[in-house]
């Protein structure tokens, strides 16, 4: 492994610094966590301080361990600036995808509802109060109505979506790399690990006809998605600028 960069360092401090403000102080996550953008307890700030959010120790410590792991040798070509600007780039559009996907489908139910008669100010009212009236359960199919609520009610926190746009970036420079999962003996060159890790997210996140994020999973899988995307198309483009071999510091 590669001697942590200064910027990976950073980061990783201000993460475990948040981490166990969290654990401290509980409520933080209703500040700092990222809420569906119809929900009250949204925040402009929290498409940042998400990022730094964590839902446990091992979620924390993979996230970590793979910023530490990839973070450092991408820092390293690219100086502290662009490697801080491509890591946060990520982590935003990883949740403008979670969000965009999520709003769709939940503006999809809203408009089934109002077309029954319901008022989308009395549904918005009433899941602001953590209720459902049961009538609207007779109208979606089961998976349509778990996606709704849950795109209301759920948050998504983590550096993840950060991470699989570093996942993404250093397949793009290192394609013939070798890696290796935990559970996955065999090292597998980077140019074929990257896609593959990427192509169960996408399953799982379609996984029961749902595309409410977690894919019944828990994990946002569509925030990783975004990431990696949002990674993939900003080295096409330093690429194309013959910007990815110069440094901006």
């Amino acid at each position: 492994m590669m001697n942590m960069t200064p910027v990976v360092k950073q980061l990783l401090i201000i993460n475990i610094i948040f981490f166990i403000g969290s654990q401290l102080v509980p409520i933080s996550y209703e500040y700092l966590a990222m809420f569906f953008p119809e929900n009250s307890s949204f925040q402009v700030w929290q498409p940042i301080t998400h990022m730094f959010m964590h839902g446990g120790i091992m979620h924390i410590a993979f996230n970590m361990f793979a910023m530490v792991s990839f973070g450092s040798a991408l820092e390293h070509f690219w100086g502290g600036k662009k490697f801080l600007f491509f890591y946060i780039s990520c982590g935003l559009g990883s949740a403008l995808l979670h969000t965009a996907v999520n709003y769709y489908f939940f503006q999809d139910t809203i408009n089934v509802l109002t077309s029954h008669g319901f008022q989308k100010e009395e549904i918005l009212k009433l899941l602001g109060e953590g209720k459902i009236d049961t009538r609207w359960q007779d109208l979606v199919s089961v998976a349509q109505f778990n996606g709704f609520t849950d795109a209301y009610i759920g948050t998504i926190v983590g550096a993840s979506g950060a991470i699989y746009g570093l996942l993404t970036a250093f397949a793009f420079m290192f394609p013939n790399a070798e890696l290796a999962l935990m559970f996955i003996p065999v090292p597998i060159k980077a140019k074929y690990f990257v896609p593959g890790i990427l192509a169960v997210d996408l399953f799982l996140g379609f996984k029961g006809g749902s595309l409410f994020g977690s894919g019944g999973t828990g994990i946002a899988h569509f925030a990783h998605i975004g990431g990696a995307i949002t990674g993939f198309l900003m080295m096409l483009y330093w690429k194309k600028n013959q910007f990815n071999n110069n440094r901006w510091n």
